[in-house]
């Protein structure tokens, strides 16, 4: 019965062996052939990831640069609009005073003429009306003295008239 056993035994062990080096063998095997491809995988997907989230962090700054560009360019805009506009205002108060000047000048220069005309019109209807007086005054003195007064008369009295007006 023990004999039975130790060949049991014994064969246990060598089976023991064979599947150990067997064992050994497959791994070995699986190293070179299946643990270098798939470390190989692991690792490249390792980098990939690495590389994917350096390259979200450079996206990300840019796009904090590029909103920071677009934020001073908007505020630049908004600087030189209000400049454009105050240089607008300032240009426009200048020819509203240089139009109020022109108006005023023109008005002054209306004045002056006007009142230029209105002197030759008064001297035009004093000349007129020592005209007719003298004409009257020659009628009426004809008529009264019966006679024709001389141009020199007829001068004198007119001058002594108009004088008596002017008072």
């Amino acid at each position: 019965m023990f004999s039975h056993l130790a060949v049991a035994s014994s064969l246990a062990i060598g089976d023991m062996l064979f599947y150990a080096i067997c064992f050994i063998i497959l791994m070995w095997l699986i190293k070179i052939v299946a643990w270098k491809p798939i470390n190989k995988m692991m690792q490249d997907r390792a980098d990939k990831i690495s590389d994917d989230i350096d390259s979200a962090e450079k996206s990300r700054d840019d796009a904090a640069k590029l909103a920071k560009q677009r934020q001073d360019a908007l505020a630049n805009s908004r600087h030189e609009a209000t400049s454009i506009v105050d240089s607008a205002k300032k240009q426009g108060q200048q020819q509203r005073d240089g139009i109020l000047a022109d108006a005023q000048t023109d008005a002054q220069s209306l004045k002056d003429n006007a009142k230029k005309d209105i002197e030759q019109e008064r001297q035009d209807a004093l000349a007129s009306v020592r005209n007719d007086v003298a004409d009257l005054s020659i009628e009426i003195a004809s008529k009264i003295i019966q006679k024709e007064l001389s141009a020199d008369d007829q001068k004198a009295l007119i001058d002594s008239y108009i004088e008596g007006l002017g008072k």
